[in-house]
């Protein structure tokens, strides 16, 4: 396949994981249902934290049997990082699947935002504004630097480790991506309240980047973390899972399972 085919497919995919995902939080995750009511106080609504973990698990699940077989359906530059780390992904494509990726986020970050703005009242303000990610005072419970940063390497280590034993040759084929999708709905039920969960530069950088265009830029300063830590994370898993766990007789599938 191109690669531009696969890098129109990452943008795609990460489009979709944001819109899902961060989307989810927007809108869905706390609502009051005020239409037709007949008393002051308005039923409360909403998906809550476990809806939001859900809602990520099922935007990869679905992509990864929608795009896997035309990009391996990464979607994240730390997965692609991993990959490569785990000698199962050139380091001659990483930048152009990163951008893929990244402007896959912002495109979806603007929707959400474009979507957003068209209930009365509605502003960037709050902890995590258009569910950005965040340590110190914009930490969902106030987690500080340290424990965020402890908490996204750790997160994206093993969310590699499923990724990489998942795609083995060795394991059971088809269930990847179901697999890889409850990870990453377990991953969020952990950890939205430590940093509203990130284990991904791409899905961090969307939002950020359009709140600090139309609200405050404080987000933006904290977006190295959720690049440094994601891509540590997984660079390390990468190269432990190939070390420790690889078969040297094992073929991987390449080009028939997706990655994420």
């Amino acid at each position: 396949m191109p690669l531009i085919k696969r890098c129109l497919a990452e943008f795609l995919g990460t489009f979709w994981l944001v819109l899902g995902g961060c989307g989810s939080a927007v809108f869905a995750a706390a609502y009051s249902d005020r239409i037709g009511s007949t008393s002051k106080a308005a039923a409360s609504l909403g998906i809550g934290t476990i809806g939001v973990a859900l809602a990520f698990g099922l935007t990869v699940l679905t992509m990864a049997y929608a795009i896997g077989h035309i990009s391996n359906c990464h979607l994240n530059p730390a997965v692609s990082f991993g990959m490569w780390a785990g000698k199962r992904f050139p380091g001659s494509e990483l930048l152009p699947y990163i951008i893929a990726q990244v402007s896959g986020s912002v495109v979806a970050a603007a929707f959400i935002y474009s979507i957003a703005t068209g209930k009365s009242g509605y502003a960037l303000t709050g902890t995590n504004p258009l569910a950005t990610n965040g340590f110190d005072a914009h930490s969902p419970q106030g987690y500080t630097l340290f424990a965020c940063l402890l908490a996204e390497v750790v997160m994206t280590f093993m969310f590699l480790i499923v990724i990489l034993g998942a795609t083995d040759s060795r394991a059971p084929q088809g269930f990847a991506p179901m697999a890889i999708g409850l990870m990453l709905t377990l991953i969020h039920l952990v950890s939205i309240p430590i940093t509203n969960t990130s284990v991904n530069p791409a899905r961090s950088t969307g939002p950020a980047v359009v709140v600090a265009l139309f609200g405050s830029t404080d987000l933006l300063g904290q977006l190295w973390l959720f690049w440094l830590a994601p891509i540590f994370g997984a660079i390390v898993a990468g190269f432990f899972y190939h070390t420790v766990f690889e078969s040297s007789q094992s073929a991987h599938r390449r080009g028939s399972e997706p990655q994420v």
